[in-house]
């Protein structure tokens, strides 16, 4: 995967405030050199915020296929939307087209049998990454988070949404949990098809068919994507890498919206030396509504720490905050399946997209404000001042936060 033409040259930074233009570029050439992978221009990217709009359009692009269809998920439960999407890959697979479905081991074991049975009847090719059962203790804590729909190999979508009746709706009450996604279209497909095939390979003998075309892809747009990939293994991990690169070139305002909020000492340091450098530092987490309760008390271990270094803590109020979005001085975005916690940065097989787009970053910005005005924050001395039980909460919690 390559870009379609040469990254600007950075020239000497002049006084005064740098432009946009030299912002995208450095944190470009950050990003490429210390990843190690090759960022494209001309992709069209639409975000698409909460269950309405993003169900919508995943099941409109897989009843247009013609080619094939690869989808992979974590979560992939019960309920009419989960119906759905078997019908609508069972259909396609009966018209004759290739649909290949991954599902995690772990994250999908709640999906019903019928769904199952109906999409292998009609000639979907389902595999299992990883299943407990037949697995060593080490491996099962490694598993596949990574969501990735690739249509026709010219449309692709990512995000924090798994296919569970949790995520249908507008964020309109608890039952409704607020999420983003994004469509993609151009050359970062090749990436996020590439997320997809990494995991395939490891679960499926055959990787590729016939009917791959591998299409030359035309520019359908301004954004410049990078696709990372975080693996499970050992080490320092190319999530790590993304993270601190994007907090380390802030020099106005890091967002971050997260589901799981649980970090290292190193990454708290990191979020505190961001701040104290005069970086506007705005962390967004889910508030009384939380599926991992224990994840959620595992971050209030730092909290005091955090506020004290000038950090900003807020609460999502109306339902699970379920976002993994980060803005960074309103010209960059991360967006993708990766949470700020120690299971996604160590452990699991994720993927993001470092966006380098000003209107894009714009409407990210727009939904995290529009998030904030039915937030909380938290306050510094407040926090301070929390009880013996929610500390001796915080405490207990610590032994398995790596595992969080």
């Amino acid at each position: 995967m390559t870009s379609t033409q040469e990254p600007p040259e950075l020239t000497p930074e002049v006084p005064g405030t740098p432009s946009a233009e030299y912002r995208v570029a450095r944190i470009r050439r950050r990003l490429e050199r210390l990843i190690g992978v090759a960022a494209t221009e001309g992709n069209a990217l639409t975000p698409l915020r909460n269950g309405d709009e993003i169900f919508a359009a995943m099941l409109d692009a897989i009843r247009r296929a013609e080619h094939t269809v690869d989808m992979m998920t974590f979560v992939y439960w019960r309920g009419d939307i989960a119906r759905e999407f078997a019908q609508a890959l069972a259909e396609r697979a009966r018209a004759g087209v290739r649909v290949r479905l991954l599902l995690d081991g772990f994250g999908s074991r709640l999906i019903e049998t019928e769904q199952l049975e109906t999409m292998e009847r009609a000639g979907v090719q389902v595999a299992w990454f990883r299943k407990p059962l037949y697995l060593s203790p080490l491996k099962q804590n490694h598993r596949c988070h990574r969501k990735v729909l690739v249509v026709d190999e010219e449309t692709a979508f990512t995000g924090g949404v798994g296919i569970a009746q949790e995520w249908c709706g507008d964020a309109r009450n608890e039952n409704e949990w607020r999420d983003t996604h994004v469509e993609v279209r151009g050359p970062a497909v090749d990436g996020m098809a590439a997320a997809f095939a990494q995991n395939w390979a490891e679960c499926h003998e055959e990787l590729f068919d016939e009917r791959d075309r591998f299409v030359e892809h035309r520019p359908q747009g301004s954004a410049i994507v990078q696709v990372v990939r975080g693996s499970a293994s050992f080490g320092w991990q190319d999530m790590q890498t993304l993270i601190r690169v994007m907090l380390e070139s802030a020099e106005e305002r890091f967002r971050l919206a997260t589901a799981y909020f649980s970090p290292d000492a190193y990454f708290v340091e990191l979020l505190c030396a961001t701040a104290r450098r005069g970086v506007a530092v705005e962390i967004l987490l889910p508030g009384p509504h939380t599926d991992k309760r224990v994840c959620q008390v595992a971050g209030q271990h730092h909290y005091e720490e955090l506020t004290a270094c000038g950090v900003k803590i807020y609460h999502y109020q109306p339902t699970m905050m379920h976002a993994k979005v980060i803005t960074v001085d309103r010209v960059a975005a991360l967006i993708g399946s990766t949470n700020f916690n120690r299971r996604s940065l160590d452990h699991d097989e994720e993927v993001m997209l470092a966006v380098l787009d000003e209107e894009f970053t714009a409407t990210l910005d727009e939904h995290f404000e529009a998030d904030l005005a039915v937030s909380e924050p938290i306050r510094p001395g407040r926090w301070r001042r929390r009880s013996v039980v929610q500390r001796a909460r915080e405490a207990a919690v610590q032994p398995i936060r790596r595992f969080l």
